[in-house]
């Protein structure tokens, strides 16, 4: 049984009579969502609290399908009246849109089994221990150097709560999930030597998280910054850090949904079975790996989460579907209907992207970068990369590579590229990966580039 914990609501039953109503309304078919969930934020600075907040989130949302038309509505009043009103709203909502032969539930509903994603030291842990556990970041981090010169929007957030979903074809099901982390930015030296610093750390409690350690993190990558220039402009290998290999991955990702393919959105449309980069490289999506944020045993539609290779040894082997796209392409859904929330209604999209490690320390990698560029961040990249051509230019700082070692740190400094000539120019894979919850849940390690155009001076 899914309840809450405040007052004993059965989120199931919940969902199954939101459904009942909708088909009392006059919907052929219908699905579900519900969620009571609390979230819990603390952000400090100079030692001191500088905002707390706690807030519930609870609510359903209500998708219904008749004569191939679809409407959705959302509310947060779970009483019986509450959801005929609902009902009302949806069926309503469906009235007035056009028939998509498309639309429809998901079919072969189910869950798959994934294990707890819950943590019990969310609820456990204590306002007080949260703010402690931030108040330990930032002292780590203004702790490691005298040239941390600030330590700003030093956050931690924690979320717990249920989910539910239930259809008219007789799926029924729930689970209970838990999520944190914490992040800091420090700065390095002052005036036109000011650099910044970001970490951060994730895991489904408190418990998971090393408060020093990230804060360390923050300041280490600030003070390696510190006196950045800005260098001449060149062609020559790059080395991408996890958190930049992180933004690309998420933006690889993206292009390799169903629903960009079928728009024509996606560079990578019509290229199944091709060779679309070096083989080093395979990208995973999978919905079930124990320590993903996004792990879950049903999508937002109730179809059970999967892994599904998407580029295996460099071939494209895979896009990821949701029921709608699936119908539309004849193809099954993957278990990639996500949802933000309650308030909106499923869409195609990545549950964990994984980029499989290779061999390579490190150091290995400078090394067979030679004479390079490691990139520590970029800025612009989900909105500066074309989705049709992969091209993209885009801000990035970090520091030369000389003879294999780190040298001088750099800024005001453009990559450029395309996704298609990156991905085939990949020369070696690191050998340590790490989740970067940025653009979604991702896991990737270093990725060195043979060859891209760094613009400067």
């Amino acid at each position: 049984m899914s309840k809450s914990r405040t007052d004993g609501l059965d989120l199931e039953r919940t969902a199954e009579a939101a459904v009942a109503a909708a088909l009392a309304a006059g919907a052929q078919e219908a699905d579900a969502w519900c969620e009571d969930a609390v979230n819990r934020t603390v952000r400090v600075y100079a030692g001191a609290v500088e905002n707390v907040v706690e807030a519930g989130s609870r609510g359903v949302g209500l998708r219904v399908f008749s004569g191939g038309k679809t409407g959705y509505a959302y509310g947060a009043d779970l009483s019986e009246r509450g959801l005929r009103d609902l009902a009302g709203a949806a069926t309503g909502a469906a009235g007035v849109t056009d028939p998509d032969e498309h639309a429809g539930i998901a079919e072969d509903a189910g869950a798959a089994d994934v294990g707890r994603l819950a943590s019990d030291d969310v609820g456990a842990w204590t306002m007080d221990r949260c703010i402690e556990l931030a108040l330990a970041v930032e002292r780590a981090a203004r702790a490691r150097s005298p040239i941390v010169t600030n330590v700003e929007d030093t956050v931690y957030a924690d979320s717990a709560g249920r989910v539910a979903l239930a259809n008219s074809a007789g799926f029924r099901g729930s689970y209970e999930e838990s999520q944190c982390y914490a992040y800091a930015y420090a700065f390095a030296g002052e005036g036109e030597d000011l650099m910044t610093g970001m970490a951060v750390g994730v895991a489904r409690g408190p418990e998971g998280l090393d408060p020093e350690a990230i804060g360390i993190e923050a300041a280490d990558r600030a003070v390696s910054l510190h006196g950045a220039r800005q260098p001449a402009s060149r062609r020559c290998p790059v080395v991408l850090d996890p958190y930049v290999a992180a933004s690309f991955a998420s933006v690889i990702g993206r292009t390799l949904s169903a629903d960009a393919v079928q728009r024509g959105r996606s560079l990578f449309a019509g290229k199944e079975g091709e060779q679309i980069a070096d083989r080093r490289v395979r990208l995973v999506d999978d919905g079930l790996v124990p320590d993903g944020l996004a792990t879950a045993p049903f999508d937002g539609e109730g179809i059970p989460q999967q892994r599904t290779p998407l580029i295996e040894d460099g071939t494209l082997r895979e896009f990821l579907y949701d029921s709608y796209t699936g119908r539309r392409g004849k193809h099954r859904s993957t278990g990639n209907g996500q949802r933000g929330s309650y308030r909106t209604p499923p869409s195609v999209g990545p549950t964990n992207l994984l980029v499989d490690p290779g061999e390579a320390t490190e150091a290995e990698l400078l090394a067979a970068a030679g004479d390079g560029f490691y990139v520590m961040s970029v800025s612009g990249l989900h909105s500066g990369v074309n989705p049709i051509s992969g091209t993209f230019s885009v801000g990035a700082t970090g520091r030369l590579i000389h003879g294999g070692e780190l040298a001088e740190p750099v800024r005001e400094v453009t990559i450029a590229s395309d996704l298609v000539s990156m991905l085939n120019a990949v020369g070696a894979v690191g050998r340590e990966s790490r989740w970067v919850p940025f653009g979604g849940s991702v896991k990737v390690p270093a990725l060195l580039i043979t060859e891209m155009t760094v613009g400067g001076a």
